[in-house]
């Protein structure tokens, strides 16, 4: 069974586009747990432009699935993290000017980086993975960086037009799903993926995970959280 992971940050940008108090991711994860989550994904910024600290702490007490916190190799963020004690850490590139995360984290060019923080984080206890593009030299900067899980960004696949462009850009993560499991690293995937897209990745061989937010969220406006969940849950379960 594919676990899945639901992104409650877009429930905090609703909340911080009137600076007041709904609506509360926490209780969006509540919800998403009651449709099924394997495990609440949230994005501490260092603008803190959605979630914030307080958001968090309050998962981290109130969850009743694992905490899989995004965050940048920023040290501020890292001591949060380090402090608050999530079951994992998702390491991901981050820029002010992005709309969303844009691009899988450059292990390779930031090796020294990536292994010392994630050494940190696993003396605490917390477990480690990456977000990179789907590209074997990546994998091997994971592996070689000490990271045992890797999740692949889908936003290429997911933005790809239907037809020889989404095929395309398919195969490449097949491929580097196959790289992943030949080099011992447990395998998510995540970014733009939706009610339509889902299913094609589904079989992916060693598929572990799927973090899904957007999609989720927008889904919820019509039919609620909880709904949407379940329907996600249902397409993974084929």
């Amino acid at each position: 069974m594919i676990r899945l992971g639901v992104n409650v940050d877009h429930v905090a940008t609703i909340r911080e586009a009137r600076g007041g108090r709904e609506p509360d991711p926490v209780l969006a994860a509540h919800e998403a747990e009651l449709g099924g989550a394997d495990q609440i994904t949230v994005h501490l910024r260092e603008d803190r432009r959605h979630v914030q600290e307080r958001d968090l702490r309050l998962l981290r007490q109130t969850a009743r699935t694992p905490i899989n916190l995004e965050m940048a190799i920023a040290e501020e963020v890292v001591r949060i993290a380090l402090d608050v004690a999530p079951h994992q850490v998702t390491l991901v590139p981050e820029r002010r000017e992005e709309v969303t995360t844009e691009g899988g984290l450059d292990v390779a060019g930031g090796l020294q980086a990536v292994r010392a923080t994630a050494a940190r984080l696993r003396e605490a206890g917390i477990g480690v993975s990456v977000f990179v593009d789907p590209e074997r030299g990546q994998l091997e900067a994971t592996r070689e960086a000490g990271v045992t899980h890797v999740e692949l960004h889908t936003g290429a696949y997911a933005n790809a037009a239907l037809g020889a462009a989404r095929e395309r850009e398919l195969a490449r993560l097949v491929e580097a799903s196959a790289a992943a499991r030949q080099l011992g690293l447990h395998l998510a995937l995540g970014h733009g993926l939706d009610y339509h897209n889902v299913q094609a990745v589904r079989g992916i061989a060693g598929l572990e995970e799927v973090n899904i937010g957007h999609s989720i969220v927008s889904r919820a406006v019509f039919v609620g959280l909880r709904r949407a969940v379940t329907d996600m849950k249902a397409l993974l379960a084929g």
